[in-house]
């Protein structure tokens, strides 16, 4: 038996605690090594994050501690969360992004909404009630765990945006104050709180655990945002309280309702062979076109001429008129064609007061049936012993006197409400519309289209059909008539079925001469449309991530609606730093796209001629446009029908959105004076020298009217339709041009 020294013990238990110590450090570095690898793997890019892991990395690293996601979506009107909602770019594009240490939030700003969203981390185990207070409307959402996918919504803060509360004001609405529920010390909790602020009063939104803000300890990240850039979208949550109750009822708006017009383009063209020799040829020359040789600066919009349009395509703004709609012109009010009939002053309904049959005796105002009345009495007899009380006996009244009477006593009350509620009166059909005229249109941005009298455009169609059946012996049959119309040069959109029973879309120029007692039409020689023309979309951006995103969006859905292969997008883009413009488009499903980076500040003619010059075939279209747009499905087919090569082109009218409307109400103004989206081919635009470079540069405004001046002296014509479903949504102009903005 041996006894080891106190010496020899101490060595002994050295070694077996530097063997643990080696041991212990080379599994934490194991560990950390595979960690490291598979974040590296799984996270290559920072855009390549995903809802499953992020929430993984989030709590083990200190630096998602004290604070939460902020996302800001500025310029954009209304008080309540539904109306946030409705912005374009909620939720994946906020117009910044930060973070917050605590929740309670006062930006001192107007006109905005705010998404937070991290994660809670309850300070124990036990019951937890959660309050919000906010101005205007907010809502808070939390999970029952860390996913974002378990959302439910625990309060909120008024529904319609007439709630508010007062800074820390957590009892005013019953709605205001959560459910009790059971939290654990050990988990996390992820939440969501939204706000909307509009232009007035103290912006604010807090939440609170038992009535006390909750502060930075208790909260963490949802994921760290620092190094990303406005493009990279794939790692914000997209949950139930980012997408609740975004599906809205169909509009009320007339002009949002289903219009055969609007699917038009999806129907097969006629076969051109069946319209030859259909109408006679004639030539093609319109009086209005530009005829001097000077015209002054920004004068061509006095020659542009706005398209009459049957059958009425609702493009009128009924839902934004008052009581003084621009759309009522003074003097058709004036001339009433409202006439107010007379009293029943007579037993004899179909003889008036003036012994003249009721068909005589509309007037068309009270003053004038009151002097009337007037003469009347003075030429009745009065006897003097009638206009005497006679107590003792029944008095006998005359019928005339009756009827001076009754005069009289409806004269005397002529202001009082409650005697005319029997009043009629005469009306005939007024035509408003056919009042209107281009200039009214300039000044009234609300009317609409201007309408052709269906009398004037169905015998055109009529003498159509039947010289069209008369050359192919009755093969066709009209089913419906879209027809647009201009003056005497007609563009003829009709559905057509032949006699298999396919539907044909007919859409020709049709030219209706005058120099005979009866219209004759004709076929305007080379005024004709090309159906295969192709359609260079040109966009010049800098730094507007998230409207590039949204033009991508628009590109896409039109070319998978309508699988027209013949459009462009053309984007030349001024070294954005905020996304990789290129990448996008090669992520997109877009058929044909053209990307070109310039240098330099924005400067939007230059870049918009950048675009034409990539464009090699003369006799192919471009289309100038713009960002912040929701196109119509049929906007490439529109583009060709209403351009043609040497002769016209198109400036369609857009509906500028009011701040904080969508869409789906049409709540704005039509830009009648914008001519900035443009359709001209190549050809022509190269003729009348392309955009002025030179004298707008960083310049904004006025390069569209220059441009429209040398169109008009060149004697094309500029057509403009009020296109249906096509909107400019409303923005704010900070930032657009130069960074010092």
């Amino acid at each position: 038996m041996s006894i080891d020294s106190p010496l020899t013990r101490l060595r002994l238990k050295d070694k077996w605690l530097m063997f643990g110590s080696v041991l212990l450090l080379g599994t934490v570095t194991v560990y950390l090594g595979m960690i490291g690898t598979e974040a590296w793997n799984d996270n290559a890019s920072l855009k390549t994050y995903s809802v499953s892991n992020i929430w993984r990395k989030s709590i083990s690293d200190n630096w998602y501690k004290g604070r939460a996601n902020l996302h800001a979506f500025e310029d954009w009107c209304g008080k309540s969360i539904a109306e946030l909602r409705k912005n374009p770019h909620y939720p994946l594009y906020p117009h910044s992004r930060s973070t917050v240490l605590k929740l309670a939030v006062i930006p001192k700003w107007t006109n905005y909404g705010l998404r937070i969203f991290g994660y809670l981390h309850p300070y124990t185990d036990g019951e937890f009630v959660f309050a919000l207070s906010s101005q205007d409307n907010s809502e808070l959402w939390l999970s029952t765990d860390d996913s974002p996918l378990n959302l439910e919504l625990l309060g909120w803060v008024g529904k319609t945006g007439t709630e508010w509360t007062a800074p820390g004001e957590f009892e005013k609405y019953v709605s205001q104050i959560s459910r009790p529920l059971w939290c654990f010390l050990q988990r996390k909790y992820f939440f969501e709180l939204l706000h909307k602020q509009d232009h007035e009063g103290t912006d604010h939104v807090e939440v609170g655990s038992r009535f006390t803000v909750i502060e930075s300890k208790h909260i963490s990240l949802y994921v760290d945002e620092s190094a990303m850039v406005v493009g990279d979208v794939e790692h914000i949550p997209q949950t139930a309280a980012s997408h609740s109750n975004t599906n809205q009822s169909s509009s009320t708006v007339d002009m949002l309702r289903e219009d055969p017009r609007d699917v038009l383009f999806h129907v097969p063209l006629i076969n051109s062979k069946f319209l030859q020799d259909v109408l006679p040829d004639c030539e093609y020359k319109p009086s209005y076109t530009y005829k001097g040789s000077h015209l002054g600066r920004y004068q061509g919009l006095n020659y542009v001429k706005s398209s009459f349009i049957y059958p009425n395509d609702h493009t009128r703004l009924t839902q934004m008129e008052s009581v003084k709609s621009c759309f009522y012109q003074a003097n058709i009010l004036e001339n009433s064609y409202m006439n107010l009939d007379s009293p029943d002053l007579h037993t004899d309904r179909n003889q008036n007061l003036m012994g003249e049959k009721s068909g005589d005796y509309y007037e068309t105002d009270d003053e004038t049936f009151a002097e009337k009345f007037r003469q009347v009495l003075l030429s009745l007899p009065v006897h003097e012993d009638d206009t005497k009380p006679h107590p003792q006996k029944t008095q006998i009244v005359s019928e005339e006197q009756r009827i001076v009477k009754r005069s009289l006593k409806l004269l005397q009350v002529k202001n009082d409400v409650n005697q005319h509620w029997r009043q009629t009166f005469q009306i005939n059909n007024v035509d408003y519309r056919a009042h209107n005229s281009d200039a009214m249109e300039m000044s009234c941005n609300i009317a609409g289209s201007l309408l052709i009298n269906s009398n004037d455009v169905l015998p055109v169609v009529k003498d159509f059909m039947d010289k069209l059946n008369k050359e192919h012996e009755g093969q066709f049959t009209l089913v419906k008539r879209v027809d647009h119309a201009k003056g005497i040069r007609y563009l003829l959109e009709l559905l057509l079925k032949d006699m298999k029973g396919q539907m044909l879309r007919l859409s020709q120029y049709v030219y209706a001469t005058t120099s005979q007692p009866e219209p004759v039409l004709c076929n305007p020689v080379a005024f004709s449309w090309n159906p295969l023309a192709t359609v260079h979309i040109i966009v010049p951006v800098k730094n507007q991530a998230r409207w590039v995103h949204k033009l991508i969006t628009e590109m896409e859905k039109v070319f998978r609606e309508s699988g027209d292969t013949n459009f462009n997008l053309i984007v030349t883009d001024y070294d954005s730093s905020d996304m990789d413009v290129e990448k996008a488009l090669k992520k997109s499903s877009l058929h044909r796209y053209q990307y070109l980076k310039l240098r330099g500040n924005f400067q939007r003619s230059a870049g918009l001629q950048a675009g034409i010059d990539l464009i090699k075939d003369p006799h192919s279209i471009v289309f100038l446009c713009d960002l912040h747009l929701q196109f119509p499905t049929s906007i490439i087919n529109s583009i060709r029908k209403h351009s043609v090569e040497g002769h016209m082109a198109f400036a369609p009218i857009v509906l500028r959105l009011d701040c904080g409307s969508s869409p789906l109400e049409a709540r704005g103004f039509w830009e009648v004076q914008g001519f900035g989206l443009l359709g001209i081919y190549k050809s022509d635009l190269d003729a009348v020298g392309g955009m002025n470079t030179r004298e707008f540069t960083d310049r904004w405004g006025g390069e569209d009217w220059e441009l429209l001046d040398r169109i008009i002296k060149s004697k094309l014509e500029v057509d403009r339709i009020y296109l249906r479903n096509f909107f400019h949504y409303f923005h704010s102009k900070r930032g657009m041009w130069s960074e010092q903005l």
